[in-house]
């Protein structure tokens, strides 16, 4: 995001600190174990069974998460000290606060206009909503309250503690909201195809590996759910007024937490998207003004913008063997920046 701590989306922090060789050793094992077993089921002229391949696929996909990402200490230091000052509406989430204004009207209503079933007072209702790097809970308790059911998820546990912590004030969203100090990856590992939508907010420009990220938003969303991202774009614009002005002039956000070089393109994110299985349905831009502390919606994308998608319904089951081969020759990681 262009002028806020970013922390609200702090989420994917990786590091790639594992070796390949031992990654591919586990996975070349796994898979001859699933070799070994269909062989043995064809020679006794039984087929092998579903179980044994969901078993085979999912130790795949541990070994992959486990040797590809972890949170770095070092990103999530800097965030740590602000981890109690989510819930301060004039301090250094504030831009994040006011941008509550237009971002969730935004989701509220394009998931309405997909939907022909509308809840009086609860237009969201039971809605599974996963939200990445939800900080302390600035977007997820506003979804919780139009009747979406929430997970919020996050890497640094103090902001885990702030949100569980700010959402027990209220009875009704403590049922609807559920908050893990978590990765994207042991969200992936443990929801495949679970959600009704993602929320990305003031994340992208902040992980290191962006198509890996949308590949495991991917994953865990269902067929024909929704993706909604906010970020900004790479121009020279965003980076007077997103780093120059809000950062070193103004103070907005604190020095030193967008780098110029992580931001993203409209263009480019939604190639990675397209490629990915994803139809981009909506780009907006976005803009936000310090002295009235509000944001507004804008036919530029020049500074920020946000972006609707929908993950196509039919999806492919790739083999082992396919799977295997395509995980051999991706670069190693999702290793990530952090939101902020």
């Amino acid at each position: 995001m262009s002028f806020s701590h970013k922390a609200d989306v702090l989420p994917f922090i990786y590091a790639d600190d594992h070796a390949d060789l031992s990654f591919q050793t586990g996975l070349r094992g796994a898979f001859q174990n699933y070799n070994w077993k269909t062989q043995l089921n064809s020679s006794s002229a039984l087929p092998v069974s579903l179980t044994e391949i969901k078993s085979s696929m999912l130790t795949m996909k541990r070994l992959f998460s486990t040797s590809h990402s972890s949170v770095d200490s070092e990103e999530m230091k800097k965030f740590q000290l602000l981890a109690h000052k989510w819930w301060d509406e004039e301090g250094e989430y504030s831009a994040l606060h006011s941008m509550n204004d237009i971002r969730v009207p935004f989701i509220r209503d394009t998931l309405l206009n997909m939907s022909s079933n509308y809840h009086l007072g609860n237009p969201l209702s039971g809605v599974k909503i996963l939200d990445v790097g939800c900080g302390g809970g600035l977007l997820s308790e506003p979804l919780g309250r139009l009747g979406a059911l929430v997970t919020g998820i996050d890497p640094l546990e103090d902001n885990i503690r702030t949100a569980d912590q700010h959402k027990s004030f209220d009875p009704v969203l403590a049922k609807r909201i559920q908050y893990k100090s978590s990765s994207l990856e042991e969200i992936v590992e443990e929801c495949m195809e679970t959600f009704d939508v993602i929320v990305a907010s003031e994340v992208v420009e902040h992980v290191a590996d962006l198509e890996m990220f949308i590949k495991c938003c991917s994953q865990v969303l269902k067929p024909e759910g929704s993706l909604f991202i906010t970020t900004i774009n790479k121009t020279q614009l965003s980076y007077i007024l997103g780093i120059v002005v809000a950062e070193k002039i103004i103070g907005v956000v604190p020095e030193g937490t967008h780098k110029w070089e992580k931001f993203v393109p409209p263009e480019e994110l939604e190639r990675l998207l397209e490629s990915n299985g994803f139809s981009v349905k909506t780009v907006k831009g976005m803009l936000y003004n310090p002295l009235l502390g509000s944001w507004s919606w804008m036919e530029s994308t020049d500074i920020n913008y946000a972006l609707h998608a929908v993950k196509s319904g039919a999806q492919e089951q790739p083999s082992p063997t396919d799977a295997l081969s395509e995980l051999e020759n991706d670069e190693p990681s999702a290793t990530a920046g952090t939101a902020v």
